[in-house]
């Protein structure tokens, strides 16, 4: 039988599979090719809708630039520091460039992922900034949203000159996208503005997402369109959007308008890594992809949601995520004391937290499909959340019917399984 090896955290587990029933769904050939340092550059000389780098950014600036922080692969330690490089070059005093980390509400970086994310040489040299969605004394006012939420943003967005974002590109199950605006909102948002975005993926009324959003959509998507106008009143100078493979390596740089760049990568991105299946299965397996795709739940659970479009109704899904970080947030579980989906949604209805709709999402999952998982999470954390522990993958596939049928997806979080007409 053929053997797959499936990412789970720094290492991999192999799998083997009978592959009369059991389909891999991966590009049929490695077509990657790592952009080195010279192609990278030309991208930035190269911008979609903007003046080049040199012109944008000249001497006697200050400049923030915004990374990703630890649970996405960007590409940023390369990107910052030819980025970096280029600034000094072009006069910038190493003094007035910062970078800061868009964490959203997720945890600080800690300092071996700054060295990690930026370099060590970049870590040592560059100021860092580190945001903090709930601490009030970091944020500024720029604005307020139709439902009278004020629109909250880090100060330092305002505190220098020029802005430039730096993020990757990938699926995201109710923003389309990942990268680009969401590096200023919900990145460097606070708390507060943060939820007022994320509550309009979900429509009270029917119990499920509003229509228009989910992955690979940004037209009439209603969290991307608000993300948007939060960066437009910002209105960066300049961003570099990545496309990395299964390495993290980059593949493909997008430079040059913020909105603009960005959405000519989300359109490389839906054809590069949208996979046309005939039908639906009994059976999918799916890794998250490995660190740092699977560093927490939070983060897995986006895997979760690609495998459900390759999954029937009623099937089983058996998800691989190491969860080296645990849950994600301390508080997550709380939201498992709901009796069922329904009762979730109604708590979000009277106090609505980010984490809810993630963990409202899961919960949907678990009661449509059953999910087995292989993780380091405690078994009765899994258990909470309605979910399977499982010791193995052999352990959960010996679990399913002999005669069924099934697809491994090697790259949860990285693919989006379309069935054809």
């Amino acid at each position: 039988m053929p053997i797959i090896e499936l990412g789970y955290g720094h290492s991999s587990i192999k799998f083997a599979y009978d592959a009369d029933r059991f389909e891999v769904l991966a590009p049929s050939k490695d077509t990657s090719h790592p952009l080195s340092d010279v192609e990278i550059g030309e991208a930035f000389d190269a911008p979609l809708d903007s003046p080049v780098l040199d012109d944008v950014i000249v001497a006697g600036n200050s400049v923030l630039i915004v990374v990703s922080d630890a649970t996405r692969a960007t590409g940023s330690a390369r990107i910052v520091n030819l980025l970096v490089r280029r600034l000094i070059q072009n006069g910038i005093q190493p003094g007035e460039i910062a970078v800061i980390f868009a964490t959203g509400i997720h945890r600080a970086v800690r300092p071996q992922e700054k060295a990690e994310l930026l370099t060590p040489f970049i870590a040592q040299r560059i100021h860092t900034i580190d945001h903090d969605a709930y601490d009030s004394t970091q944020f500024i006012q720029i604005g307020g949203m139709e439902s009278g939420t004020p629109i909250d943003v880090n100060r330092a967005l305002k505190e220098f000159n020029k802005v430039i974002l730096t993020g990757g590109v990938g699926f995201h199950y109710f923003a389309g996208f990942s990268g680009g605006r969401k590096s200023i909102c919900p990145g460097l948002a606070a708390a507060h503005t943060i939820e007022a975005t994320h509550i309009l993926a979900l429509d009270f009324e029917r119990g499920e997402r509003r229509a228009g959003v989910g992955a690979g959509l940004l037209e009439g998507n209603v969290v991307n369109e608000e993300c948007e106008r939060v960066a437009a009143i910002i209105d960066p100078a300049f961003s570099i959007n990545a496309i990395v493979d299964d390495r993290g390596r980059v593949e493909r740089v997008f430079a040059g308008h913020w909105q603009k760049a960005h959405r000519r990568a989300c359109e490389d991105y839906v054809v590069g890594h949208s996979l046309e299946i005939r039908e639906k299965r009994d059976v999918v397996v799916v890794s998250a992809g490995g660190s740092p795709y699977d560093i927490n739940l939070i983060q897995a659970h986006k895997a979760l949601d690609m495998a459900a479009h390759a999954c029937v109704d009623g099937g089983t899904i058996i998800l691989l995520a190491e969860c080296v970080d645990g849950l994600g947030r301390t508080d997550f579980l709380k939201w498992f004391e709901s009796a069922d989906s329904r009762g979730l949604e109604t708590r979000l209805r009277k106090a609505y937290e980010v984490n809810g709709q993630t963990a409202w999402s899961l919960l949907t999952k678990a009661e449509r499909w059953r999910v087995r998982i292989v993780t380091e999470l405690a078994d009765e954390e899994v258990r909470r959340m309605r979910m399977i522990p499982a010791p193995s993958i052999e352990e959960a596939v010996s679990n399913i019917p002999a005669d069924a049928t099934g697809y491994i997806m090697p790259r949860g979080a990285a693919f989006l399984p379309v069935v054809s007409e």
